[in-house]
């Protein structure tokens, strides 16, 4: 018989901070909803510029979970947080309520992984806080019950995200696969909109792997894509990962957009950026795309090329800002 949860007797409390990261060969599709499982690996980039805080503080007070999210109270999105806290605690081992106030440097909701680094930074801080001293494999694990790309923010650098085989997503986790000082790439993200995207990830992969014709392709070509990008990392040949990586990106935007009804992530500003960075990079400037389920533009280019791909960025017409970052370490504690 598993043991009783334990009480706290006082109210105990941990801040972290985790980096958001996108997707250079990209994750859409889960095998199992409730853990998170995907359906295909995944291979990332952590960024450095953009973050989230979060701290978590459990209380034997309170009579619910709480949330405060950017500054306000957010009841509509507790649920989801409070279901991911029961998972901390039964593994913990203990019964307590938590209040957790977490906030973004860039807008939530749009396209920018603000689950990932949110989800990454509550899962560390929860941890410290009741005082469990968890490996980061164990930390990835947790981290991805909360959001399937969480797991990846656990770590920095270039990150891989393994498919894995068992039912229970216990080799379902994240790995680094070389720190940012092996290849210190910049990246220039254009914000095309603020607002919350109408579809979710997780309902848009869901439509997508139920509706879709080409999802079975989409998952068997995934190794192809995985090796191919792994070796242009341990290589830095740009020109290869460039080209593995926009694959990656339009096909997952192509796939989504055959579900029925079709997923259009895009606007036209987002277009007009994928033309202006195609310009460029024919120009002979080393620089690629790439966009996750949202309409917001990741550049990733050399460290020379960034002042030209920022300007071009800021032209297009419909840009509201482009955020530059650096490769980000992974999610780690902080004094408040």
């Amino acid at each position: 018989m598993p043991a009783s949860p334990r009480e706290l007797d006082a109210p105990a409390a941990a801040s972290a901070r985790a980096g958001a990261n996108f997707a250079l060969i990209k994750y859409w599709g889960k095998r199992d909803v409730a853990l998170n499982l995907p359906d295909v690996g995944s291979i990332s980039l952590t960024l450095e510029a953009l973050h989230t805080e979060t701290t978590v503080r459990f209380d034997p007070t309170l009579a619910a979970d709480e949330l405060v999210l950017d500054g306000e109270p957010a009841p509509e999105r507790a649920p989801r947080i409070s279901t991911f806290l029961d998972v901390v605690r039964e593994r913990a081992g203990v019964r307590a309520f938590a209040r957790v106030e977490t906030a973004n440097n860039f807008p939530t909701a749009a396209g920018l992984a603000s689950s990932a680094s949110g989800f990454a930074a509550l899962t560390v801080a929860a941890a410290a806080a009741l005082e469990q001293d968890w490996d980061e494999r164990t930390l990835s694990e947790l981290a991805r019950i909360g959001s399937g790309s969480a797991a990846r923010s656990i770590f920095g650098g270039f990150v891989e995200m393994k498919r894995g085989r068992y039912r229970t997503g216990s080799d379902s986790v994240a790995k680094p696969i070389a720190d940012a000082r092996h290849w210190p790439l910049q990246v220039a993200v254009a914000i095309t909109t603020r607002a919350e995207k109408a579809v979710g990830s997780t309902e848009g992969m869901q439509r997508t792997a139920e509706t879709s014709p080409f999802y079975r392709a989409w998952v068997e070509n995934q190794e192809n894509d995985l090796a191919e990008a792994r070796d242009a990392i341990a290589n830095k040949d740009f020109e290869h990962l460039a080209e593995v990586s926009e694959g990656s990106a339009l096909a997952m935007h192509g796939l989504a957009m055959s579900a029925r009804p079709g997923l259009l992530y895009f606007n036209a500003t987002t277009m007009e950026c994928l033309h202006r960075i195609r310009a460029l990079r024919a120009d002979g400037v080393p620089v690629f795309f790439t966009v996750d389920a949202g309409p917001q533009v990741k550049a990733i280019c050399e460290s020379v090329a960034l002042p030209t791909v920022r300007d071009a960025l800021r032209d297009v017409d419909g840009v509201l800002d482009v955020v530059e970052s650096g490769l980000g370490p992974g999610a780690a504690l902080y004094a408040p």
